[in-house]
Formats: structure tokens, sequence, C-alpha cells
């Protein structure tokens, strides 16, 4: 694991999964052997209503337990988010963003309340469509934090999700398939973007 600590905050809306990606993340990188942290800030939990997700994941032991104020990394699962939820709060100026979007980060960095730190976009539609048939950005912005953070190497990402897909979609083995795809597309989209 190349980091000591991270903590990342998730913006979605209800819906859209960035609860369980939250909890996913958290799922592979225990896994793996980090101690960490993944959960939903809770509220009024409606379809479509603005949710928080955090995780916090470390090689030593967490003994903090409340919400995230300062992250290392911010996750927008929902780009009109932008214009209602000050998603950059507390954001680390040395942290990064990601969001979901078919925009550059050039276009998106003015909406971002004057951060100056690293942002990525990831076109989580596309890619969710392509390898699923359908809109699920969770995955894309699931492969996108991990490719970001550096919390856990590509290659365990890769397989410690496929084992979890097997488990979780035993009979659907098309999802299992669409949704490994959706992760390795984001790598291959964020590419260019990490200068890998």
């Amino acid at each position: 694991m190349n980091s000591k600590n991270i903590e990342i905050r998730w913006h979605g809306r209800g819906g859209q999964g960035a609860k369980t990606a939250a909890l996913l993340l958290a799922d592979v990188c225990f896994k793996t052997g980090a101690y960490v942290q993944g959960f939903p800030e809770y509220g009024p939990e409606r379809m479509g209503a603005p949710i928080t997700a955090f995780n916090r994941i470390s090689d030593r032991e967490i003994r903090v337990h409340s919400n995230i104020y300062t992250p290392d990394l911010v996750v927008v699962v929902d780009e009109t988010l932008l214009h209602s939820v000050d998603v950059t709060s507390g954001l680390k100026e040395d942290g990064a963003i990601i969001i979901n979007t078919d925009k550059t980060p050039d276009e998106i960095r003015p909406l971002l309340n004057g951060f100056l730190g690293r942002v990525y976009t990831v076109d989580a539609r596309k890619i969710s469509v392509d390898a699923l048939g359908k809109y699920f950005p969770n995955s894309p912005m699931l492969a996108a934090a991990v490719a970001v953070s550096n919390v856990m190497e590509k290659d365990d990402f890769i397989r410690e999700m496929r084992t979890s897909y097997e488990h979780k979609f035993a009979k659907k083995p098309e999802v299992i398939d669409g949704n490994m795809k959706a992760l390795t597309d984001t790598f291959e989209a964020l590419e260019s973007q990490l200068g890998m």
C-alpha cells in the first residue's frame, strides 16, 4: 500500500451507488490487509437526494470515528451536485477531486470554488453504458478513486473486485464481465490525466 493514511469523501445522489462504492472500497482494501472504514452520512435517503459517504484507509489501526472534514480525495458521482453542494469544502490543498462528467478538468475547474489541487474527470455514464448497457456510475467511480488515490495496486484491486462480483452476481456472469470491463476501462480512461 503506497499511502500511509487516506481519507475520502463521496458525494452522490440516493440510488447512484456512492454509498455502495464506499463500502466496496473498504471491503477490497481490507482484503489486502489495510485498516479501513466505509460509512455513509445518514440523512434523508430519498432517491435522488444528495448523500455523502466516507472512507478511511490506513496501514495502522484507525481510532477516529467521525465524519471526514478535511479529505485527501473527493469523489463526485453526480456532476449536478457542483451547483448545489460545496464539494470542495475542507478538501486539502494538495488533495484531489474526481468528477463524473464528460467535460475536461479545465472545463470543470471554474465550478470548484477556487480549488487549486488536482482535478480529474471520468465519463462514468459512457463507460458504464458501453460496458453494462445501463447507467451505473459506481463501478467507474470506484475504479477512479483507486487509480487516483493509489490506495492499492491496480492488479490487486481488479482481482479482489472480480472475487467480490463473482460472489455477488454468481448467477449473472454477464454482470460480472460488464462490471470488470467498466473498472478496466476507467483505468485506461484516466491514464492520460494521471500521466501513466
